[in-house]
């Protein structure tokens, strides 16, 4: 299984309104990087939910439930969304200022890379979230 992260205004869409949609495919995504990131997702794969902009925190849990297919916003082939279910609500949201400040945390691309809206996340930056969103 591999980890991601996944960006969400929310104002446009929080992790409340998932909980209540119980799925959702994720759209809107126009970078090839991130892009890349959802064609690599696997059915299984797990993803931390950020609030970007407004909150500034990993808030939850979803699961990739449906691999990569074409976009239904647009008719451009070159890009596709995922379906995503919500997994688990993170007891303790694990905000941005925690994230920087933590120096085993440094080289994550949520630091490093900050305006991409869906990540990679590797093993040992999933556990080290986990253990500060009180997950562990």
């Amino acid at each position: 299984m591999a980890y991601w992260l996944i960006k969400s205004e929310p104002f446009k869409y929080s992790w409340e309104q998932f909980e209540k949609d119980k799925l959702t495919f994720w759209d809107g995504v126009r970078n090839y990087a991130a892009r890349n990131n959802l064609k690599a997702m696997q059915a299984g794969d797990q993803a931390l939910f950020y609030h970007s902009n407004e909150g500034l925190e990993i808030v939850g849990i979803a699961m990739v439930a449906k691999e990569h297919y074409q976009d239904p916003t647009t008719d451009d082939p070159n890009w596709v969304v995922v379906d995503f279910k919500p997994f688990k609500k993170i007891k303790n949201p694990v905000s941005l200022a925690q994230v920087k400040g933590d120096d085993r945390l440094k080289n994550m691309a949520l630091v490093r890379l900050g305006r991409l809206s869906v990540q990679p996340v590797t093993d040992e930056e999933w556990d080290i979230i986990m253990e500060l969103g009180g997950m562990k």
